[in-house]
């Protein structure tokens, strides 16, 4: 397995993608995700936003992050899609994304649904809705041979039912599962049964450990976890992260565990980067 980290643990730090960069190379990590911005903004052109926008020459970007033994492991193009903007706003954003993924070098792009059930839309109308938009993005990802993940984040996406449903939307080896570890867990799912019965459609995994505070004040209440405030191992999940590597292992599984907390300027990231590391070891996970 191979070790990479989201860009978003260190929103809160105003760090640049470029900073971020900085942090893998000292640290000899080499994979990294990142989320996608599809215009112009104030904050990231200052330099105070560690994730890319889309107007960036996808070529150039991948010359620079190979000069730090860098790449990326995913994009992030997860606007949700389970609305009534999903069709106006979220498809055509990720199709973008797709194809400046392809020139990029990276091999995943996530996706997902929104965090509460859609306003104005039925259960059944929001999934019809959803499938159309995967058709179509789908229908563009085998064109640039780049996998589309699904990742447990949202009403539908956190329920085994539904996620189920969306992976058999579109019979074909580039829709896949972005397996996350915390959001599973915060949505009140077991994420090592969670993972079991996906097992076969993992394509890349969130690492993410959720706070023994929060899991008592919001566990089956909140769908997904924006930036988890602990490291990992310190945690009420830490046990069931350990038993999904344990999983992953027996399975095959040799992509990306992708950590996901605050970085706070680098040390809680460190601190899960550490105990990641240590977790492969005791399990026999050699790692790349």
């Amino acid at each position: 397995m191979k070790i990479g980290f989201h860009t978003d643990a260190f929103n809160s730090a105003y760090w640049s993608f470029e900073k971020c960069l900085q942090w893998a190379n000292a640290n000899g990590v080499h994979y990294i995700e990142c989320g996608l911005i599809d215009g112009v903004s104030w904050i990231h052109g200052l330099g105070y936003q560690p994730h890319v926008a889309l107007y960036e020459d996808p070529v150039l970007l991948r010359r620079k992050m190979e000069g730090y033994g860098v790449q990326f492991s995913q994009v992030d193009a997860a606007y949700p899609l389970s609305g009534l903007d999903g069709p106006t706003r979220g498809v055509p954003y990720v199709l973008k994304s797709i194809a400046w993924a392809a020139q990029a070098g990276s091999p995943f792009v996530d996706t997902t649904d929104g965090m509460d059930k859609p306003e104005g839309l039925t259960e059944e109308q929001s999934m019809d809705l959803m499938k159309r938009s995967y058709q179509q993005i789908v229908e563009v990802a085998e064109a640039h041979e780049i996998v589309v993940n699904i990742e447990p984040h949202g009403y539908f996406t956190t329920r085994p039912e539904y996620m189920e449903r969306m992976l058999t939307f579109v019979d074909s080896p580039w829709l896949n599962l972005n397996m996350d570890m915390g959001n599973t867990y915060i949505a009140g799912q077991d994420p090592v049964a969670f993972l079991k019965k996906f097992s076969g459609r993992v394509a890349h995994v969130h690492v993410k450990d959720v706070s023994e505070s929060l899991a008592a004040a919001a566990r089956g209440d909140q769908t997904g976890i924006a930036v988890s405030h602990c490291a990992l191992g310190d945690g009420a999940n830490a046990d069931n992260i350990r038993a999904c590597l344990a999983m992953l292992r027996d399975n095959g599984y040799e992509g990306v565990l992708s950590l996901e907390c605050e970085g706070a300027g680098g040390a809680m990231i460190e601190k899960s980067l550490g105990w990641v590391t240590e977790q492969c070891a005791d399990l026999g996970i050699p790692l790349d």
